[in-house]
């Protein structure tokens, strides 16, 4: 869910009033919720993409990490999943297709989710992503807004995967930059989500398509508040600032910023690669957590131990008269 070059489509659209119903149609949070009983409520997101890589097991699994995502920043646990595919039959043989499904299987058993089946049709593009129900109390659904100032917003996965695919796309990226690019992408959000649940959170979201500004945009909603991304504390994928700087740069990052548009501002002599990365759309990335300051310094220190090594404080949050992200 989120906001997207289609979201328009749904203004009007108005379903009838459910109290059962945390998180649904109009929402721009990571996935619906909607109350079962006292103590437990589902959690159901859907997503899917096309290769970023050759590999179709590593494609699998990146898909599925992806997709099983959204269930942690809600502050869930991925409980059963359905594949999606769309798959190009005159083009790859179902070989192909096996190694892809056996890569997001490989991801939804390390998650303890259970693969129940899906659905397939034929395209000219491969895509496969999950459909994914989760559970959480309804008392401790995370919501991406919230944000309050006197927050600092704690990033658990480097920035870079969106600048890295276009290299990859096009034949220039080496072993020292692909390893580390698809490590990332395959690695569950969940240690990262167990250990969030512990600390008093004002907001959650992960940051995907829309890239980091994009994603805090999100979370800033109307709120007069002011975020200052920290340049310097942005963790990034090896390899990624130089793809930036020589112009290997996703169309998604234009559409962000222009999504972004009113609110974003860079200070004088932040280099336009970090302009860049901040607005790189991201598959299968890190939680960004919104938390009082005091408790965002012990998450991380709490990340890092668990081995979460690129977990950091990213930004700060402050009262404003009007929403603004800036970025020194």
């Amino acid at each position: 869910m989120g906001p997207c070059d289609l979201a328009d489509a749904i203004k009007g659209i108005t379903p009838p009033d459910d109290p059962a119903v945390i998180v649904g149609l109009g929402s721009n949070d990571d996935a619906g919720v909607i109350r079962l009983g006292d103590d437990i409520a589902l959690i159901q997101t859907v997503d899917f993409i096309t290769p970023l890589v050759d590999d179709p097991y590593a494609f699998g699994m990146i898909a599925a990490c992806n997709s099983l995502s959204d269930v942690y920043a809600m502050g869930g646990v991925p409980y059963t999943a359905l594949n999606i595919v769309c798959f190009p039959t005159e083009i790859f043989s179902l070989d192909v297709l096996r190694e892809v499904l056996a890569g997001g299987l490989e991801i939804c058993t390390r998650a303890g989710c259970r693969l129940l089946g899906g659905h397939s049709v034929t395209d000219k593009e491969m895509k496969f992503g999950l459909s994914v129900t989760g559970l959480v109390h309804p008392d401790k659904v995370l919501l991406n807004r919230g944000i309050r100032a006197g927050d600092v917003l704690v990033l658990t996965k480097p920035l870079g995967t969106g600048v890295i695919a276009t290299a990859v796309k096009a034949g220039l990226s080496g072993r020292e930059t692909v390893e580390p690019f698809i490590r990332s992408m395959t690695s569950l959000n969940d240690t990262a989500a167990r250990i969030t649940a512990d600390f008093p959170v004002h907001a959650c979201t992960d940051v995907t398509g829309f890239g980091l500004a994009g994603h805090i945009s999100e979370m800033l909603g109307n709120e007069n508040i002011i975020v200052e991304i920290d340049s310097a504390a942005i963790p990034l994928l090896p390899g990624a600032a130089e793809c930036a700087r020589n112009g290997l740069i996703p169309g998604g990052r234009y559409k962000n910023e222009d999504f972004t548009r009113g609110l974003f501002s860079s200070a004088d002599g932040i280099p336009r690669e970090m302009t860049d990365l901040v607005f790189d759309p991201q598959t299968s990335g890190g939680l960004l957590i919104s938390l009082p300051e005091k408790d965002g310094v012990q998450l991380v220190a709490r990340l890092r131990d668990a081995g979460i090594r690129d977990a950091a404080i990213v930004a700060a949050v402050a009262a404003g008269d009007i929403p603004i992200i800036k970025l020194k």
